[in-house]
């Protein structure tokens, strides 16, 4: 069962003023030599005692309905199909333009307002997924941690349109979306969804602690790379005499990413179209059993004491109303 819980407990502290009606009587009294003479009257003695407990019940009802009263939601264990995501997100000087490569104007929509547009779709169409959101450019933010909370979710999405820095520093992204997953969690299915229209270089440092960390946490990795028109693609080659990481990027981190042990697949997309398709194929991709537990909201009891409380005064209002003055001020002289 339940618990039975209060927002405001300390109102219950002044119950005992529920026992006043029972001292006094709310009606006006008058003076009048005794009525011992009087024959017995049951159905004023039951209406007497009805008006104490009716003045009773509005001070108590009152009271308990400030305290806040609650039954606490239950928790629910259920099943569905879904992951464990982290989408570290870009956030880039270069995301703010469109897929030609330029500011957007009119109508045209820039590659991080195409993105908050299909990551919110995509997260309300994924509603049993623990999602998380952390962002990157010079340096990482953590915008929300691993939560079943959708609206927080989509809140997180929503500033990702924000202008960016120019700096991409990924391997830092990458160690935070990592540390977001707790270790245990190991046997849900999990999944780093990298939004990027670049790459940086990763040091030799950075690679092998990444390494260890994709392969500690165990999670499978999806970039999906928001190319820009015109600019170099995953497969594309640097000239001959140079095969630095610093000549192409994107084919290294590529490269590097493959070489991780852990399931990753990458999605080169130039427009928001085949942004939506290459989340539709991940969507597919990542479609699990997964275990949750789903709070139930609580019930709240404070209109229940109020209507209780009200009920109790409109009694004692219309017997207040309904008073007759006995006009007896005193013994004749």
């Amino acid at each position: 069962m339940n618990a039975l819980g209060f927002d405001h407990i300390e109102a219950l502290f002044l119950a005992p003023l529920a026992l006043i009606p029972l001292l006094r009587s709310v009606l006006r009294e008058n003076t009048i030599p005794s009525l011992l003479s009087a024959p017995a009257d049951s159905l004023s003695a039951v209406a007497g005692g009805l008006l104490k407990l009716g003045g009773v019940i509005a001070i108590g009802a009152s009271l308990f309905g400030a305290a806040g009263p609650h039954i606490a939601g239950a928790e629910q264990e259920r099943f569905a199909e879904g992951a464990q995501l982290v989408m570290l997100i870009d956030r880039s000087g270069s995301m703010n333009e469109t897929f030609a490569g330029r500011t957007p104007s009119g109508g045209e929509e820039s590659k991080a307002a195409a993105a908050k547009r299909i990551l919110k779709r995509f997260v309300e169409a994924r509603r049993h997924d623990l999602v998380g959101v952390a962002a990157f450019s010079t340096a990482p933010m953590l915008v929300t941690p691993i939560t079943d909370h959708i609206d927080a979710t989509e809140a997180a999405i929503d500033a990702i349109d924000r202008p960016g820095l120019d700096y991409t520093n990924i391997a830092r992204g990458l160690a935070m979306a990592l540390s977001m997953f707790k270790t245990s969690d190991a046997d849900l299915s999990r999944a780093v969804l990298l939004i990027s229209d670049g790459a940086g270089v990763i040091d030799p440092k950075q690679r092998d602690d990444l390494k260890a960390d994709f392969r500690k946490t165990n999670v499978s990795l999806y970039w999906l790379f928001l190319r820009t028109e015109g600019s170099r693609g995953i497969a594309d080659r640097a000239a001959e005499d140079d095969e630095s990481p610093q000549a192409a990027p994107e084919r290294h981190l590529d490269l590097f990413f493959r070489s991780l042990g852990v399931p990753y697949r990458a999605f080169e997309v130039e427009s928001a179209e085949a942004t939506e398709e290459a989340l539709t194929q991940i969507d597919h991709l990542e479609r699990h059993p997964v275990r949750y537990v789903e709070k139930m909201p609580r019930t709240d009891l404070s209109a229940a004491a109020f209507a209780l409380a009200l009920a109790a005064t409109a009694l004692l209002v219309v017997a207040k109303l309904a008073e007759v003055g006995l006009g007896v001020k005193g013994g004749a002289r």
